[in-house]
C-alpha cells in the first residue's frame, strides 16, 4: 500500500526536487555532452592519436594492414633488481621512462597467433608536452617512430621524405 504524502508537501511525483543551495544556482551539466569541453583527458588523448595516425595511414595503408595501435595511461614496470629497470626491445624512452612500445607479432600464452601492436602511454607523452599543440606534434613524431621501426625504414621516409 502506498504510503500518504503530508498536504504540505508541494512536491510533484513526477519531478525530482532540484535544489539551489546557497543561491548559486540549479545543479547539472555545464557543457552539452556532445562538445570536446566534455571529454575526458584521455578521449581527448585518443582523439589526437587518430588525428596523428590519419596523415602515416593514408600513406603507408596498405603496409599497416596486420599492425594495431593501443593507448595504455603507463607502462607496467618488471624489474629485475630492486635498483635497475630494464625495458625490452621496442620501447622508445625518455630519459629512462617509455613512452611507447612496439610488440611485434608472435604467439600468445594460449598458443593463439598475435598481431603487432603499437603501445603509446599517454601520461609520460602528457608529461612532457607543454600544450596541447606540443602533444600532437610529440605524438605524431612517435607514432612515426614506431612505424618506422615496424616497417624497417627510416623514420624520414615514414614521414613523408
Amino acid at each position: 500500500m502506498p504510503t500518504a504524502r503530508p498536504q504540505n508537501d508541494r512536491r510533484s511525483p513526477r519531478s525530482p526536487r532540484r535544489r539551489d543551495r546557497r543561491g548559486r544556482g540549479l545543479r547539472g551539466l555545464m557543457y552539452p555532452v556532445s562538445t570536446p569541453a566534455f571529454r575526458t583527458r584521455a578521449e581527448r588523448f585518443d582523439a589526437k592519436v587518430l588525428e596523428a595516425l590519419e596523415p602515416i595511414e593514408a600513406r603507408w595503408g596498405p603496409e599497416l594492414v596486420d599492425l594495431d595501435l593501443a593507448v595504455d595511461d603507463v607502462p607496467s614496470v618488471d624489474r629485475t633488481s630492486p635498483d635497475e629497470i630494464v625495458w625490452g626491445t621496442g620501447v622508445l624512452a625518455d630519459v629512462g621512462v617509455p613512452l611507447a612500445h612496439l610488440v611485434p607479432a608472435g604467439v600468445d600464452s594460449a598458443g593463439m597467433p598475435t598481431r603487432a601492436r603499437i603501445v603509446l602511454y599517454r601520461r609520460p607523452l602528457e608529461a612532457r608536452a607543454r600544450n596541447g599543440e606540443d602533444l600532437a606534434d610529440l605524438v605524431h613524431e612517435v607514432l612515426v617512430e614506431q612505424v618506422a621501426e615496424y616497417l624497417n625504414i627510416e623514420p624520414d621516409a615514414v614521414d613523408g621524405g
